[in-house]
């Protein structure tokens, strides 16, 4: 069924300004221990644009959770939230210390059935422009559920094998690094970094990492690996991970990249498929 949703109603507006700053992008690179931090006229590494074009939502809107308060009616029924997938296209690049607008529209919004309870699914698109053209084009699927069962600490230590044509990073997020990347894409969801609410409220057993700071290590975990940027990133979030955990990425090479986020118990995290520029 398809639910009639605003960009306001999820914290966003129609058009975003930023300024692309080398100040707040070295914030990014501080929070990922990242080895070069571009400066003004150097290009923005993909990804690294959620740091910027931050909500802008007043504390006041803010409901329980911390995320913009949703409106009254059948959307209220879905107070929990996750972002769940994106697909980001790079057909050019971003250039520090230059201004950008993101363009977003929803557009999708609609209820699903899922495994264990009833789904809100919105689906976003957005256009990062830079002088008179797209650099990327963003869509980003937002998923809204009811409140579900609580959720069992992942245990063990899996530490998962790699082939010829593969390779692994392991990351153990701290406190102070879920903080930061709360902080520097101002997002004030409580699972992050209120350890009472998350585990009394939400039902997590331990502080949720952020879908997209586990994006972006993988992003930047490609990087590193080749040497370049990258054009074309798909990403989609299975099960969660949880603050001083160990994770590793496990990384394939070949025409399209491939990694798997694997959890300390096996599970799957997370999928990513991913394009270099040439």
């Amino acid at each position: 069924m398809t639910i009639t949703l605003s960009l306001g109603d999820i914290g966003l507006t129609e058009e975003t300004v930023s300024e692309v700053s080398s100040e707040h992008t070295a914030r990014i690179g501080a929070t990922i221990d990242a080895t070069a931090i571009p400066t003004n006229g150097e290009r923005l590494p993909l990804l690294w644009h959620w740091s910027h074009f931050t909500p802008t939502t007043a504390t006041a809107d803010l409901g329980t959770d911390g995320h913009p308060r949703l409106p009254d009616g059948p959307v209220a029924q879905y107070p929990r939230r996750m972002w769940a997938s994106g697909t980001i296209e790079a057909p050019g690049q971003l250039i520090v210390g230059e201004p950008a607008t993101r363009a977003s529209q929803i557009i999708e919004s609609r209820e699903s059935e899922g495994r264990s309870s009833a789904l809100l699914i919105v689906r976003v698109q957005h256009r990062y422009r830079q002088f008179d053209a797209d650099q990327i084009v963003e869509e980003q699927t937002l998923v809204y559920r009811t409140p579900g069962p609580q959720v069992a600490l992942p245990v063990g230590d899996h530490q998962p094998e790699v082939g010829p044509d593969q390779w692994q990073e392991r990351h153990t997020p701290d406190t102070a690094t879920l903080f930061r990347f709360s902080a520097i894409t101002f997002n004030s969801h409580r699972i992050h970094y209120d350890h009472p609410y998350v585990t009394a409220v939400e039902g997590y057993p331990a502080l949720v990492v952020h879908g997209p700071l586990t994006a972006v290590l993988v992003g930047e975990s490609m990087r590193r690996r080749f040497g370049r940027e990258l054009s074309q990133f798909e990403f989609r979030a299975n099960a969660p991970l949880f603050v001083d955990l160990p994770f590793t990425i496990v990384g394939t090479a070949g025409p399209v990249l491939e990694a798997q986020v694997i959890r300390n118990d096996g599970t799957e995290a997370m999928t990513v498929a991913a394009s270099l520029k040439n």
